[in-house]
């Protein structure tokens, strides 16, 4: 059995999930969303680092997966939210774990089989494959799909992970 945390990036919110996977079975272990504190960039940056950091000590994850960013329109958004990210990668590395990006359209794809689901069908299809799990909000939830986008195709990191076609 392998331990997974998927992380769903945010600058304000950042989900996470964790489960564990054993070959083609996954089981809920928790979820959550880390809120950034304080008015200064660098001190919600430094927020969300403390509590990741916190949930990798409590639930000691061995394998880790991000979302990858998107770029909108918005470019100072898609570089507050790039830097959220990077925390999203640190904690994981500073663990010694290597980090699955995902693109969301994989990861939707994976999960609910359609690429562009929205965040209600993401919530509904995690819920069907992690059966009485209290998730802590969409975020969370994405969080967890990417954790189970991760043990579908997470390379060495999962041993006896799920085989699919790489797409």
């Amino acid at each position: 059995m392998v331990r997974v945390i998927g992380i769903d990036p945010g600058l304000r919110n950042l989900g996470w999930g964790v489960i564990d996977v054993a070959g083609s079975r996954f089981r809920h272990v928790a979820n959550g969303i880390c809120r950034s504190e304080g008015e200064a960039l660098a001190d919600r940056l430094l927020s969300l680092h403390s509590q990741l950091t916190a949930i990798f000590r409590q639930w000691l994850p061995e394998a880790a997966a991000v979302e990858q960013t998107f770029v909108n329109k918005d470019g100072a958004g898609t570089l507050k939210l790039g830097q959220a990210r990077g925390i999203a990668m640190l904690v994981p590395a500073q663990a010694g774990l290597s980090v699955g990006e995902y693109a969301p359209n994989r990861i939707k794809k994976t999960v609910v089989g359609v690429g562009h689901a929205d965040k209600k069908q993401v919530l509904h299809m995690v819920q069907m494959q992690l059966p009485g799990a209290q998730i802590a909000g969409p975020d969370a939830a994405d969080a967890l799909a990417i954790a189970i986008c991760h043990a579908h195709y997470g390379g060495g990191d999962i041993p006896g992970r799920i085989l699919k076609v790489r797409a």
